[in-house]
């Protein structure tokens, strides 16, 4: 899923926040603060049975405005309130969703403010369901929650882990980070250009990892970060992203094809089973240059002599792609370096034959390995100047590895017309 820290502004948007009545009530403070640090206003609606576990005092106090549980009551200040709720936010964002509001929501059901709001609601719905495990595989909620996909409800699946009756499985409401980022995601695609539609991207993630015996490996830091919210952004510009990923510490952006690949030799399978659909290919995995060239069978005990491992190269993915692309394919490479960074990527740019090359210093402040934000240059094949960047989420920076791809391409449709017209 993508990230957002501090410096991804959403001052425009309005938050709708719904609160159904489960334990997990508490945690939705958490996700209102959350949705705050990044800019969001939020109004809160409660159903009664939420007031039985957090009070709307709770809400009011961080929200700073009225809690409405009751668009009857005397104290609610909109007699419409149902409608101006949800007619102008950008996002109705139920978190704890019960299973009984899933069902009311589902079969059209409004018989208090947050149902009525529901079936008002103009603006993107998301929820985050959470309840017992029996009650969330039950074919009856279920059921409920294919209606809801179906009717372009956005649905964060809870988490698994043991719950306050007891019960250990799926039906945990998912961590409020996770569903403060989902919420961001979608709030992000409003505003974004639909530059990519038509465009199939093919995007490698994360680091491999080489096995020297059962239990042992050689592997990188990769976390995946920044190869996900590529994948995240491709897709809210309106690409078909296929993402062949390895070993990542965080989760993949929702709808995207994922493939696995986690060694060097899967990962290479994967991406030359994929590139004939692809029309851009861009290597942000951390592929492992070496392997041992021999697996042991049984794992290798511990003696007080040394341990030599002979290693072999493994298949350069990249280079095998650039050097066989078929046409119009764009070819973008990630070149992640401690030392003559302009150098190491230029040559890399040059001798793979790549369109673009995004190169970052890992040693820099805020630009290693599993941080939220990026500090990159990126270099063009078709340019000597570079494209320094300062630093940036790691979403905004893949926006702008985006942008230079678009800018590519346009180039490229534009040279391909003035061929055809000199040939007619």
């Amino acid at each position: 899923m993508a990230n957002y820290p501090p410096d991804q502004n959403f001052s425009d948007k309005k938050v709708a926040l719904g609160i159904s009545g489960g334990i997990a009530c508490y945690k939705a403070a958490e996700v209102l603060r959350g949705l705050q640090r990044a800019g969001c206003a939020v109004r809160v609606a409660m159903t009664k049975r939420a007031c039985e576990f957090v009070q709307p005092l709770t809400f009011r106090a961080l929200s700073g405005s009225h809690v409405i549980v009751d668009d009857y009551a005397p104290d609610n200040p909109d007699p419409i309130a149902h409608i101006t709720f949800s007619q102008t936010v950008d996002l109705l964002l139920i978190a704890p969703a019960t299973a009984n509001i899933i069902a009311k929501f589902a079969n059209g059901v409004a018989d208090d403010f947050l149902t009525s709001t529901y079936l008002a609601a103009t603006a993107p719905v998301l929820i985050a369901p959470a309840m017992n495990t029996t009650m969330w595989q039950h074919p009856a909620t279920q059921r409920n929650l294919e209606i809801l996909r179906s009717d372009g409800v956005r649905i964060l699946e809870p988490d698994a882990g043991e719950m306050a009756c007891g019960t250990i499985g799926p039906g945990r409401l998912s961590e409020p980070e996770r569903i403060v980022s989902m919420a961001l995601d979608i709030l992000s695609t409003q505003s974004v250009a639909r530059d990519l539609v038509g465009e199939r991207l093919l995007i490698t993630v994360g680091a491999t990892r080489e096995e020297i015996d059962p239990v042992r490996f050689i592997s990188n830091r990769s976390s995946g970060r920044m190869g996900f919210a590529l994948a995240a952004a491709a897709q809210q510009r309106g690409a078909e992203v296929t993402v062949v990923a390895g070993v990542t510490t965080v989760d993949p952006p929702p709808k995207v094809t994922l493939v696995s690949g986690h060694s060097a030799a899967e990962m290479h399978a994967a991406v030359l089973t994929e590139i004939p659909k692809a029309s851009i290919f861009i290597a942000a995995a951390a592929v492992a240059d070496y392997r041992p060239a021999t697996r042991v069978v049984n794992k290798i005990k511990k003696s007080d002599e040394q341990l030599v491992l002979t290693l072999e190269r493994t298949a350069d993915i990249l280079g095998e792609v650039a050097a066989n692309r078929h046409d119009k394919l764009l070819v973008i490479g990630f070149a992640a370096e401690t030392n003559d960074v302009l150098h190491h990527a230029r040559e890399k740019l040059r001798q793979k034959n790549l369109d673009l090359l995004v190169a970052n210093d890992v040693t820099q402040d805020g630009a290693g390995f599993d941080t939220q934000t990026n500090v990159i240059t990126i270099l063009s094949r078709a340019s000597d100047e570079a494209l320094e960047l300062p630093r940036m989420s790691k979403l905004d920076a893949a926006h702008r590895i985006l942008d230079e791809i678009v800018r590519l391409r346009r180039q490229q449709t534009n040279s391909l017309s003035a061929t055809s017209r000199g040939q007619q």
